[in-house]
């Protein structure tokens, strides 16, 4: 697997990930969106996996984690985190947890995470599902200058802007992303932070291809929306074919966002596994 040489394994035992649990039975791993987390101010925004916690928590034990610098996780370093060592401490978490391979789940952002968690400690893993969460494993995806745009202002755009964040695309997001964002991180650091430690990391090739995929061992589902304006049909579905036990959900009529109609995906996916 080429791109896996070039990924360095980080230790991660020192990171207190922040973390909230709500059901019983098998654990299920939940990862949030960028720039989101499990904050109840999340709740209700159709991206965040709050708005449909009950639906998961009535058959699962789910373990919802802030990712490092997201939420009530400290980010100790203060640098921007890489993606593998977001799923170094993943990783990390499960064994100081003492969980028996979890089932794991992640949107967007955090499916990115999840995804390479099952590609870094196959072992450690019972069942992934990738929600809307591969754009990135795509070396020509256009939303590298878009992402750019959105977090940096311009589509050349080499560090995070919070001005632009505040004033942009997601200002006018009709669900109240930054204002939601702003309440998130009202502490240390605050969102202006977040935000650009956020932007190095979405706004280049996360270092694997889709052949890498063939190293997850255990079933994955790739799940993403037909009108997904940042993860197309096709990506969603190289993905699918790499995987040795893959499927693939494409959602009817839904956008970069979570849905019923993909949580019953997801439910039904990680029952079966």
């Amino acid at each position: 697997m080429r791109g896996l040489a070039r990924l360095r394994r980080v230790t991660s035992m020192t990171i207190n990930l922040h973390s909230f649990e709500a059901g019983h039975g098998e654990p299920l791993l939940l990862l949030h969106g960028g720039l989101m987390s499990g904050d109840p101010v999340w709740a209700g925004h159709p991206a965040s996996y709050l708005t449909y916690l009950d639906d998961l928590a009535a058959r699962f034990r789910v373990i919802a984690v802030d990712t490092r610098g997201t939420g009530k996780s400290p980010n100790p370093s203060g640098k921007a985190p890489t993606y593998v060592e977001l799923a170094d401490d993943v990783i990390a978490f499960i064994a100081e947890r003492g969980l028996d391979r979890p089932r794991i789940c992640g949107f967007s952002d955090g499916g990115m995470i999840a995804t390479l968690v099952a590609l870094r400690a196959p072992s450690s893993v019972r069942a992934l599902v990738n929600d809307a969460g591969m754009d990135l494993i795509d070396p020509e995806s256009p939303n590298y200058a878009m992402a750019r745009q959105v977090f940096g202002g311009s589509p050349d755009a080499t560090k995070g802007s919070p001005d632009a964040v505040a004033s942009g695309m997601m200002a006018k997001e009709p669900f109240g992303f930054v204002r939601r964002l702003q309440a998130d991180h009202a502490g240390a650091g605050g969102w202006r932070t977040a935000v650009e430690t956020f932007f190095p990391r979405t706004t280049k090739h996360v270092g694997i291809s889709f052949a890498d995929l063939r190293g997850i061992t255990a079933p994955a589902l790739m799940l993403a929306g037909d009108r997904d304006f940042l993860v197309p049909v096709e990506v969603a579905t190289a993905c699918y074919r790499a995987l040795p036990k893959g499927e693939l959900a494409i959602i009817p009529a839904r956008d970069h966002a979570l849905s019923k109609a993909g949580i019953a995906a997801t439910i039904d996916f990680l029952q079966r596994h």
